[in-house]
């Protein structure tokens, strides 16, 4: 199948949504012919660079859409990158070009209970997930965030716990993420995961989901949305790196 032919987007607003992570409203005459029903799919944020050299490429979730209008959200890192700069200096009228939708990844509501487990950058996917999941469902949510004032508000289940871990140094520190959802009581019954975070955080979950706990293929989504000290396109080599390695060595 083609590629989507990428679309000029206009801002048409902005919004701090949080100390780190800022909103940014993207609509005008190019989302006409936006696909529907892509909450949660992945869009290619283009940033052109000097000369002749390709555009920079950046990947982000549709965090919330309307007819004439997407949400994208941003984490901002200590270490801005040229996204999440631009989300910062974005004004009503600016341009960009985005690529995609691309496929969605979405948690397997066919199951005894649930896992859903991320940073900054997964929330938007996170909430879109949450959305799906039955109204009896029971499980945990774990949310990485810099600190305490980044927490917002989630639509779940009753019977989901939320579980907030404060870490301004995410993929580094062994109180962070993957450590907060080793020490989770481990529930009876198939269970359905959802995860995605930084690359070494991704690592380990992903080790201890498929061969310390056994969780299905068929029910286990685990994938790294960056890594630390790395630019996108590093990041995508070791991604692809890594993926031949767990692919050489199934649980």
């Amino acid at each position: 199948m083609p590629r989507p032919t990428p679309r000029t987007l206009e801002v048409i607003d902005t919004e701090q949504l949080t100390p780190h992570m800022r909103r940014v409203t993207l609509g005008g005459s190019g989302i006409d012919d936006f696909p529907t029903d892509q909450e949660s799919a992945y869009i290619k944020l283009m940033f052109p660079r000097p000369g002749q050299a390709p555009p920079l490429m950046r990947t982000y979730t549709v965090s919330r859409q309307r007819r004439d209008a997407i949400d994208v959200d941003f984490a901002l890192h200590e270490a801005a990158g040229p996204a999440s700069r631009w989300a910062v200096e974005a004004r009503p009228g600016d341009r960009i070009l985005v690529g995609g939708p691309g496929p969605k990844k979405l948690i397997n509501t066919a199951a005894d209970w649930y896992l859903l487990a991320g940073d900054m950058t997964a929330l938007p996917a996170i909430a879109v997930n949450l959305q799906l999941l039955p109204d009896n469902a029971r499980g945990y949510v774990v949310i990485e965030v810099v600190d305490a004032e980044d927490q917002r508000p989630l639509v779940a289940p009753q019977g989901m716990e939320v579980i907030w871990v404060s870490n301004p140094a995410a993929g580094s520190e062994e109180t962070g993420l993957a450590q907060r959802v080793r020490n989770l009581p481990w529930l009876a019954g198939q269970a359905a995961v959802w995860a995605a975070c930084e690359f070494q955080d991704m690592r380990e979950l992903r080790r201890y989901l498929k061969q310390e706990r056994g969780v299905a293929k068929s029910h286990l989504y685990v994938s790294s949305y960056w890594k630390r000290g790395s630019t996108e396109d590093q990041h995508k080599v070791a991604k692809q790196a890594d993926a031949r390695e767990d692919e050489g060595n199934p649980a």
